[in-house]
């Protein structure tokens, strides 16, 4: 979601990884050390955090870490308690996964200083020890307006769902901001969003509001699909969905099964899979962990995802997408020769 700053995408170090397979036999250099590693999770509402917990479970398991997962539901002070407790508790490695600057940068600098190996993924811990784990989300933002050009041409009135704050959302916000001045006569007719839970339901309300007060509005840009469901909820309920074209970013099981219902308004997003994110994460986490270089910022970089790409391809669950789309189900970033790999679940 968002960074308090323009940040600088780099690729990192390479090597390949197919999602559900198993790749050659290669024993762990942490083999019988009893390694224990905390997953501190600002956000959990909706699939992708949990395809990315997955994720993160799978490649800890293939490791041999003993995995502890702390579950903030959308709270920071909560999650600053979790986060210290995880310190306090002398945890070897520390996975951060969204969140505020705010409220984690000192304690992750405690970490760090305790001699505690961290990664962030989608939080800008704001130190030079913490690799930053992203999607690319500067090109998730650019592809999913680029087909919203493409599908609507250069003049259209939009609805835009956004929350400031949170790193993956600034960065989509920087591209939109950006896209605007590229194309002036797409216009910013309503912004608003929450991340109260229900995400999807409250969003959907405040939606309602927006289309019954502008009801020329025809395309809707939710950069995060609990936003997207929300957004799919509203034109549903006031029947606009042949009026009213959603794109979004991420992806999961019941994104497509709603991109794909009958004369569905969701019509295309911008995704990496979530649960190689989690795996990545992990691994970032295990090379700090082994002495090895990890690079400032990693990268993966996403995939477009249309409705008449699922429909042609009878794409119906993220197995089906990780089958039969390759660009998704495999990642070139973070394997090493020593690297244990998740095997099929």
């Amino acid at each position: 979601m968002k960074t308090l700053k323009t940040l600088t995408l780099c690729a990192s170090i390479a090597g390949v990884m197919v999602t559900g397979s198993v790749v050659a036999d290669t024993q762990s250099p942490f083999e019988g050390k009893e390694l224990r590693i905390a997953h501190v999770r600002y956000l959990s509402q909706g699939d992708f955090p949990e395809l990315y917990l997955k994720g993160v479970k799978r490649q800890s398991e293939a490791l041999g870490f003993k995995l502890d997962v702390y579950d903030a539901r959308q709270d920071a002070s909560l999650q600053r308690n979790q986060l210290e407790q995880a310190i306090m508790k002398g945890y070897d490695g520390i996975v951060l996964q969204h969140g505020f600057t705010d409220s984690i940068k000192d304690l992750a600098d405690l970490a760090v200083q305790n001699g505690i190996k961290v990664v962030a993924f989608d939080v800008n811990a704001d130190n030079p020890a913490i690799p930053q784990i992203n999607q690319d989300d500067h090109l998730i933002a650019r592809m999913s307006l680029e087909q919203a050009v493409k599908d609507n041409g250069e003049a259209w009135k939009a609805a835009y769902v956004y929350v400031p704050g949170i790193p993956p959302l600034d960065r989509r916000d920087e591209v939109f901001a950006e896209f605007k001045t590229t194309y002036p006569n797409i216009e910013e007719i309503a912004r608003f969003g929450t991340m109260n839970n229900p995400i999807p339901n409250q969003v959907a309300d405040q939606a309602a509001a927006v289309f019954r007060a502008n009801p020329d509005i025809s395309v809707a840009f939710s950069p995060y699909d609990e936003f997207a469901k929300g957004i799919k909820i509203a034109v549903d309920e006031a029947g606009l969905a042949s009026k009213v074209k959603i794109y979004s970013a991420d992806i999961s099981n019941s994104d497509i099964q709603a991109m794909r219902e009958p004369n569905s308004a969701w019509v295309a997003t911008v995704a990496t899979n979530p649960s190689i994110m989690g795996e990545v994460s992990v691994r970032a986490l295990a090379m700090l962990m082994n002495g090895d270089k990890v690079e400032k910022q990693v990268t993966v970089p996403p995939v477009l995802i249309t409705q008449e790409m699922l429909n042609q391809q009878d794409i119906k669950n993220m197995d089906d997408l990780v089958s039969k789309i390759p660009s998704f189900s495999s990642s070139t970033v973070l394997v090493t020769d020593w690297m244990p790999m998740p095997t099929v679940n």
